[in-house]
């Protein structure tokens, strides 16, 4: 193992590092705007539009993110809309992201008890009110876990954007390893990377799950 090598490394690793949590945080953005939304379409049951939205969470639960990208950026260009790799990137994460955010919140929508819905209905609450009072506020905090999950899922998945040549942290990390042959310093530098990512942020989601599961968080 040669430090100074990983020394030498490390500011192309910062670089790749900025531009991982970057792609992560407009994708899981993305994903929790689009999956929130998808999930309340198909909670109400909107007649149309609930059914094509079912069939976009299964097409982009049941593709991998590696076929998404490959059709974003070889496929579109072909249809006469070319799209950089870092816009390909984020709208394949997010496209992956909204499908399976969808279906967290989805559990946490049927979480909630039926009477509260008659409840509301009773009172002359339309829709648009059922969703702001009623089922997003308890809704969410069912869907915590699940949601959690799947941000841990999506940043790792950022690892694929190598593929089309993002230079995120695996990438970067391949393009050492392939001018330098030093696997060893530049794996460890890789994993060290994400473990500074993904560690505090598990460490933060188990405290946030913990507070919602128990309701603390105004105590």
């Amino acid at each position: 193992m040669n430090w100074e090598v990983i020394q030498q490394s490390i500011p192309s690793f910062v670089k790749g590092f900025q531009l991982t949590l970057w792609l992560s945080f407009v994708g899981i953005v993305g994903s929790l705007i689009v999956g929130v939304l998808v999930s309340l379409v198909r909670y109400f049951k909107i007649p149309i539009i609930s059914k094509i939205l079912g069939a976009y969470v299964e097409v982009g639960r049941n593709t991998p993110l590696l076929i998404q990208l490959f059709f974003l950026y070889y496929g579109f260009p072909v249809l006469g809309m070319k799209l950089s790799a870092e816009a390909s990137g984020i709208i394949g994460l997010i496209f992956l992201g909204g499908a399976y955010m969808a279906e967290g919140f989805t559990g946490g929508f049927n979480g909630i008890g039926k009477s509260q819905i008659d409840a509301g209905l009773a009172l002359g609450m339309n829709q648009w009110e059922l969703a702001r009072y009623v089922v997003l506020p308890q809704g969410l905090a069912l869907s915590v876990p699940a949601l959690s999950a799947n941000v841990i899922f999506l940043i790792k998945e950022t690892s694929i954007f190598s593929v089309i040549a993002i230079p995120e942290l695996t990438n970067t990390a391949l393009d050492l390893i392939g001018m330098y042959y030093r696997s060893n310093e530049y794996l460890l530098v890789l994993v060290i990377a994400y473990a500074i990512i993904l560690i505090p942020l598990i460490l933060f989601l188990d405290w946030l799950e913990r507070r919602v599961r128990y309701g603390s968080f105004g105590n």
